[in-house]
């Protein structure tokens, strides 16, 4: 159990993720009054490592629902076992010929034949502690599913009509990620406590990286993290994020590299940036950004 803010803080720091203390209170406010907690901010901020971090420190389920374009309620919510619906009707009727009277419709339309997906999984949870539900990157669904959604998580009932209104006994803990790639509706963030997670500070993705990667050479992380820092402060598509800077560090441990220079800069652009043209921008700022230019050459 999350029994305070600072609870929660030691919790999520000692499964290295180091939390703010005002994304600490937002984690314990949604989990003391049940409410979802949306998380919206850059990709790659760490947002979908909190609902899987919350789910190790209270030692429950992660139930994750992948959002994409054209995600629709059967595969978030339930579907039926189709070809195992269908053998089974071609049972009850050998069984028929034999002399056997089956109910062959309550039988294919009973718990045996459903396939739940991530929704309804949730909803029907059991244990003593709730599930993590995890709706990740929910902007990239259609509006039509984000009202469905809002249903959901008003009532945490979902009715299927050959089985009835199935409610859930526990609420889930529910996280919602977003990455702003369009604004979702008023009514949803209503029923949610917010939080934007931005990049971090210096001094904050210095101990991230320290606390994920501990064997990397801090003077290695400290220059790292600098010229992170000076690369989101430049104009690109799509400005790194800590996963960034965790894949280049260890990239750069495993090339056994003690320090920075032009050349692996140049080797190693891949880890930072995924548009041909952000990289082609970044080879031409090389040659007149200060700190970029002062690199040393091998």
């Amino acid at each position: 159990m999350f029994r305070s803010i600072d609870d929660v803080q030691k919790a999520m720091e000692g499964a290295h993720y180091i939390c703010d203390r005002a994304l600490a209170t937002s984690i314990y406010l949604g989990y003391v009054l049940g409410k979802p907690l949306l998380l919206e901010g850059e990709a790659g901020v760490g947002k979908t490592e909190v609902g899987k971090v919350i789910a190790e420190v209270l030692g429950t389920k992660l139930i994750r629902l992948q959002c994409y374009e054209g995600l629709d309620v059967e595969h978030a919510l339930y579907e039926w076992n189709y070809p195992k619906q269908i053998l089974e009707i071609q049972l009850a009727k050998l069984q028929k010929e034999a002399g056997c009277e089956i109910d062959i419709e309550r039988t294919i339309f009973s718990e045996k034949f459903l396939l739940k997906r991530p929704l309804l999984e949730a909803i029907q949870n059991n244990s003593t502690e709730p599930v993590v539900l995890l709706i990740d990157e929910v902007d990239r669904a259609d509006e039509a599913f984000e009202a469905f959604l809002l249903e959901v998580l008003s009532d945490f009932q979902i009715t299927i009509p050959e089985l009835g209104t199935i409610k859930a006994c526990r609420r889930p803990y529910v996280v919602i990620t977003s990455n702003q790639t369009r604004e979702l509706h008023d009514a949803l963030k209503r029923r949610c406590l917010y939080y934007w997670i931005d990049y971090p500070s210096f001094e904050k993705e210095m101990r991230i990286v320290l606390t994920r990667l501990p064997s990397v050479q801090e003077s290695l992380v400290k220059q790292v993290c600098t010229i992170m820092q000076r690369i989101r402060e430049m104009d690109f598509l799509k400005k790194p994020g800590i996963a960034e800077t965790l894949d280049w560090a260890e990239a750069l441990m495993k090339l056994h590299k003690e320090a920075i220079d032009k050349e692996t800069l140049e080797e190693t652009l891949g880890c930072i940036f995924k548009y041909r043209e952000d990289i082609d921008k970044f080879r031409e700022a090389l040659t007149r950004e200060p700190l970029l230019a002062a690199l040393p050459c091998s």
